[in-house]
């Protein structure tokens, strides 16, 4: 008997606690906590992620953002500056966020394939990446936001796969909620009492609306 762990909030789904193998567990089932898929869980006894072998080389050249990822930033850095109750910094960082949402263009080939690419490119790539830089920096506060960011990410695979499966039936008499804190994605009828990745309480998720 194995157990299998949620690498988005930690759930521990035991073999022989529910009788039941994992991998004859339906291809529908999802975390009761999160609500996951089965591809987001792994084997206790392995490592979720391979070693890195050889240092990550970070390309030097800084990367020119657009419009809608310095919104994207701005926000972000408002919501932090929220959290540490730094309130007259959180509303010049919304400002700024607003400013650069309306010059923002529309993203070319939004479509689902493309989101889906893009999400992999971070999994694969990206968060290692980033995650190894911040391990030789010795740089806690960074390795902190990548383990919460690849959470969130993950949470976004997972439903981003079981909307391509069930089309807009998977939003049918739900609701879509959005942790404010680390932006993890919660689809139910109410919000989860506890956000599973960063442990902020139910309050602190918004309800996208339209979300139906």
């Amino acid at each position: 008997m194995s157990q299998w762990v949620c690498s988005i909030c930690g759930y521990v789904y035991d073999e022989e606690k529910e009788q039941i193998p994992f991998e004859k567990l339906s291809d529908d089932w999802v975390c009761p906590l999160c609500g996951a898929e089965k591809s987001a869980f792994f084997q206790e006894k392995e490592e979720n992620h391979a070693a890195v072998s050889e240092p990550i080389h970070l390309d030097a050249k800084m990367k020119e953002l657009s419009a809608g990822e310095l919104a994207a930033v701005c926000s972000n850095l408002a919501r932090g500056c929220e959290k540490q109750v730094q309130l007259e910094e959180a509303a010049l960082f919304k400002e700024l966020a607003d400013f650069f949402t309306a010059a923002a263009e529309p993203v070319p080939d939004a479509d689902l394939d493309h989101l889906w690419a893009l999400i992999q490119e971070d999994l694969t790539s990206g968060y290692p990446a980033l995650s190894q830089a911040a391990k030789q920096a010795s740089d806690r506060g960074t390795l902190r936001i990548c383990g919460w960011g690849e959470k969130v990410t993950r949470i976004l695979e997972s439903l981003l796969n079981r909307y391509r499966k069930e089309g807009e039936a998977f939003l049918v008499d739900t609701q879509v909620w959005v942790c404010t804190v680390c932006g993890f994605i919660y689809v139910a009828e109410q919000a989860p009492e506890l956000c599973p990745v960063c442990k902020v309480p139910a309050w602190k998720f918004e309800k996208m609306e339209g979300g139906r």
